[in-house]
C-alpha cells in the first residue's frame, strides 16, 4: 500500500543490501539523489560465525557488524552511482552522543556506539536516528541527529527542537538549514518540600498555547507515610486545572526510606524503569564479583534484545 503512494520503508536488515539502497528519480526523470536506507540492525543481521570467530567479544563483533553494512552499502552505490548525490540514514547510537532520558537503550545498553569513521566520504550526509538531542557527531557538520521535534521527557525540556534542511545540487557540494522548531508547551520541573511544591503550583502561570506538563520532585527529611498520602492529595487537588497537567511527581527521603525504596526513589513509576535499571539495582543488591556481575549484565541484554526483537 505505502509503496502505491510513493513511500519506501525498509523495515529491517536486506539479504540482499540493494533492497536498502532507493534511488529518488528529479522531475526530469533522472535519479538526482540516493538514499541507503539502512533501519535498525538487531543482533542476528550483525552477527555470523565469521565475525564471531575473529571477535571473541560480543560487543567488539556488533561494531564490526553495523561498519561492515555500511561499508558494503557505499561500495554498491560507488560502483552503480558514482556521481550522484547520496544520503545515508541509520538508527544507532553514535560515540560522542548525547542522549536524554527516553531514548531506549539498544545494541548491547549504547556499549556497541560506533565512531563517525563507519560512514564511508562517498555519503555526503548522513542522517541518525534513535537520539532525541539535535546534534552533529565528532564535529562533522554532515553527520547529524535531527533530533525528535518535540520534547520526549524532562530532562529535554531546555532542548531548542529544529530540523535539518539539506540541498544536495551537486555530488559533494551540500547547504544546510536549520529551522527552529516553534514551542508550543513547556516542560517544568517543580522541586522542593511539599509545602514549597504547593505554593509553587498555586502561583504557576504558563506563557505557551497548550497546557504545560509538570513533573513534581518533594524533598523532606524524614520518612513519611502522612507525607505521601499529602503528596497523592496534593496532585489529586490540581488533576481539574486547565492550564497544566502533572504527568509525574515522586518524594524523595533522607532518613528513614522504607523497604519499597530500597531500591529505587520513593514514589518512582514502574514505567520510568527501564527493565536494564531494574536489572543493574538487582546486581548492585547481591554480594557478586564484578567479572559475574558483566557476564550477567551481557546475558540478560542479549535475552532482553531477543524479546524485543
Amino acid at each position: 500500500l505505502l509503496s502505491h503512494l510513493n513511500i519506501k520503508v525498509v523495515g529491517g536488515a536486506k539479504e540482499n543490501l540493494e533492497e536498502e539502497i532507493i534511488p529518488i528519480y528529479g522531475k526530469d526523470g533522472n535519479i538526482s539523489l540516493i538514499v541507503a536506507a539502512v533501519p535498525f540492525l538487531r543482533d542476528r543481521d550483525l552477527r555470523n560465525l565469521e565475525t564471531d570467530k575473529k571477535f571473541k567479544d560480543r560487543t567488539e563483533a556488533i561494531r564490526e557488524g553495523i561498519k561492515t553494512h555500511y561499508a558494503r552499502l557505499a561500495e554498491i552505490c560507488k560502483s552503480k552511482y558514482k556521481n550522484i548525490p547520496a544520503v545515508a540514514m541509520g538508527h544507532l547510537y553514535a560515540k560522542g552522543a548525547v542522549t536524554s532520558e527516553s531514548e531506549r537503550e539498544i545494541q548491547i545498553g549504547n556499549a556497541a556506539a560506533v565512531g563517525s569513521n563507519i560512514f564511508d566520504p562517498y555519503f555526503d550526509y548522513v542522517a541518525l536516528g534513535h537520539i532525541h538531542r539535535p546534534q552533529i557527531i565528532a564535529k562533522n557538520d554532515n553527520i547529524r541527529y535531527s533530533g525528535s521535534p518535540i520534547a520526549l521527557s524532562f530532562s529535554e525540556k531546555e532542548d531548542k527542537k529544529s530540523i535539518v534542511i539539506i540541498e544536495l545540487k551537486e555530488k559533494g557540494k551540500i547547504e544546510k538549514e536549520i529551522k527552529q522548531v516553534p514551542k508550543q508547551r513547556e516542560l517544568k520541573r517543580i522541586k522542593g518540600s511539599l509545602v514549597d511544591v504547593a505554593a509553587k503550583l498555586k502561583d504557576y502561570k504558563p506563557d505557551f498555547p497548550l497546557p504545560s506538563f509538570i513533573e513534581l520532585e518533594i524533598n523532606e527529611p524524614v520518612f513519611s507515610s502522612t507525607l505521601i498520602a499529602q503528596k497523592e492529595d496534593l496532585v489529586d487537588s490540581f488533576s481539574d486545572v486547565k492550564e497544566f497537567k502533572i504527568l509525574k511527581s515522586k518524594i524523595l527521603f533522607t532518613e528513614g526510606q522504607n523497604s519499597t525504596a530500597e531500591l529505587f526513589n520513593e514514589g518512582a513509576n514502574i514505567e520510568d524503569l527501564s527493565p536494564i535499571d531494574v536489572f543493574n539495582k538487582k546486581l548492585e543488591s547481591e554480594e557478586i564479583d564484578e567479572t559475574t556481575s558483566d557476564l550477567l549484565r551481557d546475558a540478560f541484554l542479549e535475552i532482553l534484545e531477543s524479546l524485543e526483537s
